[in-house]
């Protein structure tokens, strides 16, 4: 174990053997770092965090931080940092609120750049890119292997989906259909992703019904989204991206604002006031 001189390091923290804590960085209370992890210097780690194993966290990030939610009082809340992840400079993750189920989760093999915002209850998943200054707000999602430019800005509750492709300094208010690029202000369709797909190893079948699937949902104008998704599921019986795609795209319809967790907000609420 190599911990600097300078660090400090809360009683109740768990360094394994392998991991590395350079000058001036915190680590607080309640904090578990695994196997091969560095943090390089300058790194606060608050409170109620787990981060795994061979991860390297640049100067200055600041990981498990307090929620910037009114609603929270101090209750136990969490935040949990998969392996093998870049967090670059000035990088803030939030831990999650009680509101939201108590866990803000960053998965495994995601380049996170510099000063990239993750808000509490934010969940990002795996091989995932998120540019310079990208700002997800609360309870939003990453799904695995999405790239999303830098400056971009994600409204809460919004899902990005797999594979899927945000331009730089996008306002992005909806979700985001999985394997899709999208692109402005406010964000919309512009293309597929099938470069993503192929380094992912989706088939080629799978990347020509994606191609079908932008011009019959996004391109071509009138026709009821239903019987465009039949005829979509009819061409390509049993293919998994056009699965994938199809279940998003009807949660979003089901949701509210174009985003399908909004539901599970307007559920929360009406719990309350019953």
């Amino acid at each position: 174990m190599s911990i600097h001189s300078t660090a400090i390091i809360d009683p109740s923290a768990r360094i394994a053997p392998t991991a590395e804590i350079g000058p001036w960085c915190i680590v607080g209370p309640e904090v578990s770092i695994g196997d091969g992890t560095v943090l390089q210097s300058h790194v606060v780690v608050e409170s109620h965090t787990r981060i795994g194993r061979q991860n390297r966290i640049f100067p200055f990030a600041y990981l498990g931080g307090t929620p910037q939610d009114k609603k929270f009082t101090g209750e136990k809340v969490w935040c949990e940092i998969g392996d093998r992840n870049l967090i670059r400079e000035h990088v803030t993750v939030h831990r999650g609120t009680e509101n939201g189920g108590g866990w803000t989760r960053i998965g495994s093999d995601n380049l996170i750049m510099g000063t990239v915002h993750v808000a509490h209850d934010c969940i990002v998943g795996n091989g995932c890119i998120l540019a310079n200054n990208v700002m997800l707000a609360g309870h939003s999602v990453v799904q695995d292997n999405a790239n999303v430019g830098g400056g971009a800005g994600i409204h809460h509750f919004v899902v990005i989906g797999t594979c899927a492709f945000v331009g730089a300094m996008a306002r992005v208010s909806m979700d985001v259909p999985p394997f899709m690029i999208v692109e402005g202000n406010p964000a919309e369709v512009r293309g597929h992703n099938h470069i993503a797909m192929a380094r992912r190893g989706f088939t080629e079948t799978d990347i020509e019904a994606m191609k079908e699937a932008y011009k019959r949902l996004f391109r071509d104008r009138g026709g009821m989204l239903a019987e465009k998704i039949s005829g979509l599921m009819a061409k390509y019986p049993g293919v998994r991206s056009v699965e994938i795609l199809v279940n998003a795209v009807n949660a979003q319809a089901r949701g509210v604002h174009g985003r399908s967790l909004e539901t599970q907000r307007l559920d929360d609420r009406r719990g309350r006031r019953d």
